[in-house]
């Protein structure tokens, strides 16, 4: 795919651009090398993984993981995002989204994985200089070495930049002598290698540097006991007087903070496409289980409530997946267009991967809550047996609930997402204003009712306009109301961040479907079609009542009823049958007994 095709759009675009179903990338495009790298992730999860899913999680010591880690970095899978100068395959973006989805299937492997790949090698290879990239790469792409990220302390967490973890240089200036303690810290118990964040003296901001264990003055408590994820060395870990080489601070001093926020974001879609990758595992076994489970001599799969459930999981999955890739090429185009004009390949990844860090938070959101809804019907599915720790849904269940809370909370990133769009419309970056203004204007004036174009998605096309309508006035009439207050309006954001992330999945899947159809033909393409439709018909009942909520949050008398009026024309639908709809879905899935699109 051409990545001059996507040098027009910016990230947040979405909400004030139309986009082409030819600008997106659609997983039905990815190429057989890509598959092939994608099945060596099954394969390796089917060999060494899943069939040791309880032993990992009853694991009284690190070893087993750092094992299954050496595995996965014999097969190359530490090192997908690092340049092969450095020892790694220097994928593009989405070759490495495609294998954290395949490899978001292994439960506490998974993070385990994850935590190395990303928030712990990433920092070193996008500010590290050559020195410490040419030290410490080659070893974190092969495994020999592994890595944490130690940013959260038991004070801050969601407020990392107020972290008490202190470096003071030494007397004789060759050190940074670092005190304090981290916790939550995912590969804690077996890494080499510490991503630390500390404030030297009493600066403002973090600076980050990379500690080797073998430094000394580095203890660690024994591992958490969690809810799930179980398999996963959680540690808290103590810095006491631990010396480490001046030329190990990473990038700039104070430049801490950044660093972590940059990371966080590709921590955030990467998450996203991980939990499609379990969502997709989850929905396979409650098919395989509803096929062989009989009640009252037939299997369950044959039942209506089951239908039910096995379409709508289906659906929203199909739909999180169509927003993740399509936001993690408009990442790679941008990415390619920056090393074009000049910029190094390290900061035009960083930079291509801030331009879309709205995305970023909707995806972390959207994929993180379509894989509970799956986990949570799955174990309604299994009926008794889900409740039964001998059965798979268990660990599914408690596994998932971690990912609302990983690299920020659902609400900080529900927050971030409208903070984000806002602040760009002030620096000139998004024209809001301008769109907002048309649509204060529209709902005052009479309806248009021109003749009804023809064609598929005519009218989902324009149920999305409105969507994005339906956004921009709640958004623009709450930011008139509050202006600089809004922030302390949590609630109000959070509903405008929810009209925020349906539109964006229902853009994702319809320019998916439209794309797959322009490839495959209409008749190849149906039951896509049918998701597609039923995405959209019940994301709009959802903006509604996300837009009602604002409204009556803020607004009264004419304001109010003049806001709820528009609402009303921005949501309404013509009605589909969205019970044959999803047992069509449901039907196709019974027959394949798995998840096929």
């Amino acid at each position: 795919m051409e990545a001059v095709v996507n040098k027009t759009i910016k990230g947040g675009e979405f909400l004030i651009k139309e986009t082409e179903a030819g600008q997106v990338f659609i997983p039905e495009e990815f190429s057989e090398e890509q598959r092939m790298i994608a099945q060596t992730c099954e394969d390796f999860l089917d060999k060494e993984i899943l069939p040791k899913l309880e032993e990992i999680d009853s694991a009284k010591s690190p070893e087993l993981m750092a094992s299954l880690m050496d595995k996965a970095g014999e097969l190359g899978l530490l090192g997908t995002s690092i340049p092969e100068q450095y020892g790694g395959f220097g994928m593009n973006f989405n070759t490495s989204m495609l294998v954290t989805e395949k490899i978001g299937a292994g439960h506490s492997f998974a993070v385990a994985l994850s935590a190395h790949t990303g928030i712990g090698t990433l920092p070193i290879l996008y500010y590290g200089n050559d020195a410490q990239k040419a030290k410490y790469l080659p070893k974190l792409a092969t495994g020999e070495w592994k890595a944490a990220y130690c940013l959260t302390e038991p004070d801050s967490g969601s407020d990392a930049n107020s972290g008490k973890t202190k470096a003071a240089l030494s007397a004789d200036g060759k050190h940074y002598v670092i005190n304090g303690q981290k916790m939550w810290i995912t590969n804690g118990g077996f890494a080499e290698v510490f991503i630390v964040f500390a404030k030297i003296d009493n600066d403002k901001n973090l600076t980050a540097f990379i500690v080797e264990k073998g430094f000394g003055g580095v203890t660690m408590n024994a591992p958490e006991h969690k809810m799930g994820i179980k398999g996963s060395d959680t540690r808290q870990i103590f810095f006491n007087d631990c010396h480490v080489p001046v030329e190990n601070m990473l990038s700039s001093r104070e430049n801490g903070f950044k660093i972590a926020v940059n990371i966080l974001n590709i921590g955030r879609i990467k998450l996203a496409a991980s939990a499609i990758g379990a969502s997709k595992m989850t929905l396979d076994k409650a098919i395989n289980y509803a096929n062989e489970r009989k009640q009252f001599g037939v299997a369950i799969s044959t039942f209506g409530a089951i239908k039910y459930k096995l379409g709508e999981m289906a659906t929203r999955i199909y739909a999180s997946e169509s927003a993740c890739y399509r936001a993690g090429q408009n990442i790679e185009d941008t990415i390619e267009a920056l090393i074009a004009g000049g910029m190094s390949e390290a900061d035009a990844k960083l930079k291509g991967v801030e331009q879309f860090a709205i995305e970023c938070a909707i995806l972390k959101v959207h994929g993180s809550e379509v894989l509970d809804y799956t986990v949570d019907e799955g174990v309604q599915v299994y009926g008794g047996m889900g409740y039964s720790a001998d059965a798979p849904m268990d660990r599914a269940y408690r596994d998932s609930r971690i990912n609302r809370i990983f690299e920020g909370t659902n609400e900080i990133n529900r927050l971030l997402s409208v903070d984000m769009i806002l602040k760009r419309a002030m620096k000139g970056e998004l024209d809001l204003m301008g769109p907002a203004m048309a649509v204060a204007k529209e709902i005052l004036a009479i309806p248009e009712f021109g003749e009804e174009e023809e064609g598929l998605f005519v009218t989902e096309k324009k149920y999305l306009r409105n969507m994005k309508k339906a956004v921009l006035m709640v958004a623009g009439a709450a930011v008139q109301k509050f202006m600089m207050k809004l922030a302390d309006e949590q609630e109000i954001i959070m509903n405008i961040a929810d009209m925020l992330i349906e539109t964006y999945a229902c853009e994702s899947v319809l320019l998916r479907t439209e794309k797959l159809i322009s490839i495959k033909g209409e008749a190849a393409c149906t039951l896509q079609v049918d998701m597609t439709r039923l995405y959209i018909n019940d994301a709009v009942e959802r903006i509604n009542v996300a837009g009602k909520n604002a409204v009556n949050s803020f607004a009264e008398g004419d304001e109010q009823r003049g806001m709820l009026m528009g609402l009303k024309r921005f949501t309404k639908v013509t009605p589909i049958n969205t019970k044959e709809t999803r047992r069509r879905i449901a039907e196709h899935l019974i027959k394949e007994n798995k998840y096929t699109f």
